[in-house]
């Protein structure tokens, strides 16, 4: 089986928000939502994320770009931004989704997603994971 349909799979039977399979192993995978369980994938596995499969549950610019910088080689999404697929395609990654959707938006679905907002005008994939980073340790600061 290809690392995509088991991550695809896994992501489903497990009910799982992220999994990330790299030769047919599972070396990554979180029930927890939002953009942390990637950060965390990058923080615990760095390099060997390089040419992995994802799957993830949403999908914005912000998860795109990190995948981006993980060098990740395809990722599939149950719900995918339209800025989240132009990210992908922009960095030459193979990607399926379910749904397609004009942005991510919050937890109280009245504003976009702000890790959304932070990376809105930001390319790089090196410059979003570093400021995804300082804004997650700032709201981890925040909530004790």
């Amino acid at each position: 089986m290809r690392d995509l349909e088991r991550a695809k799979r896994m992501l489903k039977e497990d009910r799982l928000s992220l999994v990330i399979v790299k030769n047919g192993e599972a070396i990554f995978s979180s029930d927890s939502s939002g953009t942390n369980s990637i950060l965390q994938a990058i923080d615990n596995l760095g390099d060997r994320l390089s040419r992995a499969s994802v799957a993830d549950k949403i999908v914005g610019k912000a998860a795109a770009l990190l995948f981006a910088y993980s060098h990740i080689k395809e990722a599939y999404a149950v719900i995918l931004s339209t800025e989240g697929l132009s990210t992908l395609r922009k960095n030459r990654i193979f990607v399926e989704y379910e749904k397609l959707v004009p942005r991510i938006l919050d937890k109280n679905r009245r504003d976009i997603c702000p890790f959304e907002k932070l990376v809105l005008e930001i390319e790089s994939p090196s410059q979003a994971y570093k400021e995804l980073k300082r804004f997650m340790k700032e709201i981890m600061r925040r909530s004790g």
